[in-house]
């Protein structure tokens, strides 16, 4: 693609976003942008050299963009920022380019070769590990991840040698249909975006044209083939998976050492024996060995895959642990779907049999509360003790009903508890708690600080 010279974007904190400027930069592009509140990202930005704003208006726009010819600007724009923003009009008004994050991000997948990961959950932990595997095993890749990397601190892994791009393919607004695949791998396809799809038979639809954009080696989860072939007219080569996929890679002889989790990578007659997986987590395995097959078809050692699983940190908010006291462990998990807070419990009680888990859960949009409250219902109720935070509203206004106490009507069996993201500390200080999950994917992640010093405080 040719290379734009100034970029702005407007929703620079977003991960997706992010990762996309950080790149540009990196090409040697001036970049620009504007986000709603401070956070983390937008203040790693700032301090990288990048011009972040948190003002809508459009005099707060750098000199060097607002005097630029526009014809040589681009403005890049998220979908979870409305179009009648003040800055979205401006760029408008002076007839500048806009595009989504997506169509850009679509743009650079054509100037490599590209591996790209959807799925309505996992794809954040198997892109990162894909990225890490490649990188350390010495076959350079750029990384465009959904996520903070463990290992580097970073949601995009930028490299001056790169042969190839491996790419986070996000279904949200349709994004990962504006990508150009050569491989891919599909982890789930479990109804979610509701709001953009209005229902499940959609989404599928979209994923299987995703299906359909790549032009080599489809690496498909087993649960979702079928459905997968259903809505589709005609896939490329595909190969099942999973962690126990008798016909495609799996794993075998799986057991828990010391926290981790080693097992033996087999895909058809060959057959890794040993591997140890730096990340806590029984579905983490089947994550692996998307990972793993997907890597050593890229020509990754074997030598190189066991040693790059070992060292793999993983993902902020992907099954992290926080805090670890003689009382207390304290995991904080970006799941905000019920078949990820199925998982994720799930492999809690795995790691800490018979331990007693408490779970902070702040729901994730009116319309994936109201969608998708009977998986909620079921899976919240898997806890020994549920503490339910309001629903953080993201891009959406409330919905008549749907509130944290109406779902909290709906959990049967365990023992639930309303309260305010200020109530939260206190309460838990007055409580004993054995193993912690915070859960959600909307702006609980900043409560994980003081969870973990007040777990820490209480020994």
């Amino acid at each position: 693609m040719e290379r734009p010279e100034l970029l702005y974007f407007i929703g620079i904190g977003g991960i997706g976003m992010s990762g996309l400027a950080r790149y540009f930069r990196r090409q040697g592009a001036t970049v620009a942008g504007y986000d709603r509140t401070p956070g983390e990202v937008a203040a790693q930005l700032a301090h990288e050299g990048i011009d972040v704003s948190y003002s809508n208006d459009p005099r707060n726009i750098p000199d060097e963009f607002r005097t630029a010819d526009p014809a040589k600007v681009l403005v890049v724009r998220t979908p979870a920022v409305p179009m009648d923003n003040p800055l979205i009009a401006w760029w408008q008004q002076r007839g500048a380019l806009i595009k989504k994050r997506s169509e850009v991000l679509g743009l650079v997948t054509k100037d490599r070769r590209t591996l790209a990961v959807a799925g309505t959950h996992g794809k954040t932990t198997v892109t990162t590990m894909l990225g890490h595997l490649l990188n350390a095993g010495g076959i350079p890749c750029n990384a465009f991840l959904g996520g903070i990397s463990a290992n580097y601190g970073t949601n995009v892994l930028l490299n001056a040698k790169a042969v190839l791009n491996v790419v986070e393919a996000d279904e949200y607004d349709r994004s990962f249909l504006a990508l150009n695949p050569e491989r891919a791998i599909i982890t789930a396809m479990d109804p979610d975006h509701l709001d953009i799809y209005g229902d499940a038979e959609a989404m599928y639809r979209a994923y299987a044209d995703f299906a359909a954009l790549v032009t080599g080696k489809l690496l498909v989860h087993r649960r979702v083939l079928q459905r997968l072939k259903q809505h589709a007219h005609g896939l490329p080569e595909t190969v099942p998976y999973a962690i126990d996929e008798p016909d495609g890679p799996h794993a075998a002889n799986i057991a828990v050492e010391n926290g981790a989790y080693r097992f033996d990578l087999v895909i058809g007659d060959r057959v890794i024996e040993g591997l140890t997986l730096g990340m806590p987590g029984r579905h983490n395995v089947e994550n692996a060995v998307a990972a793993a097959t997907m890597a050593l078809d890229e020509g990754l050692e074997p030598a190189a895959l066991r040693k790059g699983l070992a060292s793999f940190q993983g993902v902020h908010r992907r099954f992290e642990v926080r805090a670890r006291t003689s009382r207390s462990v304290f995991i904080d998990d970006y799941a905000h779907h019920p078949t990820e807070l199925e998982t994720c419990i799930r492999s809690v009680r795995e790691l800490f049999p018979g331990r007693k888990v408490t779970g902070i859960f702040q729901p994730h949009l009116y319309s994936r509360t109201r969608d998708l409250a009977e998986g909620f219902a079921r899976s919240l109720a898997l806890l020994d003790e549920l503490i339910l935070l309001e629903i953080y509203p993201a891009r959406e206004e409330p919905l008549p009903g749907i509130t944290s106490e109406w779902l909290m009507g709906q959990v049967k069996g365990t023992n639930t508890t309303l309260c305010t993201k200020e109530q939260l500390i206190p309460l838990l200080e007055a409580r004993d708690v054995d193993i912690l999950l915070a859960l959600g994917a909307g702006d609980i992640d900043l409560l994980v600080p003081a969870i973990a010093a007040a777990l820490n405080r209480k020994g």
